[in-house]
């Protein structure tokens, strides 16, 4: 089983990118945005940590996280963000190797993880290989204005939040510019799989 590692700027079209994997070459997806979302719920094993470090202020009615109190604590806050990172990232990546070895057991081919945060959280470890999955900074800007409503604030706090474009390029194995139309990427992605 090949395990790739796909990472990339906020609006880049990872999700894209995915869903092209998964239709095409039958690719199993793992986002752990989506792992550690459900690790964060009520009951899940990230929740208490995260109520008991940021209080019950970042609720919602129904007691669980709410999402927007959190991200507008965090992502004007390296400290906080990073806090919320050590609770995190270490229960996600435990999901995420129970998830390879069941992959393993089930013949899976090819098996892709992806994270906007693979090389922090040093998931080269567990992958064959990293691919960055590049958008000019105008583009993803745009794309995180229309497709999500961020306001220019937002869009800056989050952006300044990750990494920069030159360790992206130092840390991953291929590139695949996703900014023009997406025929392009398809192609890319076409020529990478033929490769490995």
């Amino acid at each position: 089983m090949k395990i790739i590692g796909i990472t990339g700027g906020v609006g880049a079209g990872k999700t894209e990118v995915l869903e092209y994997l998964n239709s095409k070459y039958g690719a199993s997806i793992c986002q752990t945005d989506k792992v550690a979302k459900r690790l964060q719920k009520k009951g899940g094993v990230c929740y208490d940590a995260i109520v008991e470090h940021f209080g019950r202020e970042i609720l919602d009615e129904k007691d669980e996280l709410n999402r927007k109190k959190l991200s507008d604590i965090v992502f004007s806050n390296p400290d906080e963000l990073e806090a919320l990172n050590q609770i995190v990232h270490p229960a996600v990546k435990e999901e995420v190797d129970k998830k390879v070895r069941q992959e393993e057991r089930k013949n899976t081919n090819l098996f892709i993880i992806e994270s906007a945060i693979l090389i922090e959280t040093r998931y080269e470890e567990m992958c064959d290989e990293l691919w960055y999955i590049y958008v000019e900074d105008s583009a993803r800007r745009n794309r995180l204005f229309y497709s999500r409503g961020y306001d220019t604030k937002k869009i800056d706090e989050i952006i300044a939040a990750q990494l920069p474009k030159e360790k992206f390029l130092e840390h991953c194995d291929r590139v695949i510019d996703n900014s023009g139309v997406f025929e392009e990427t398809m192609l890319q992605l076409d020529e990478i799989i033929k490769d490995l």
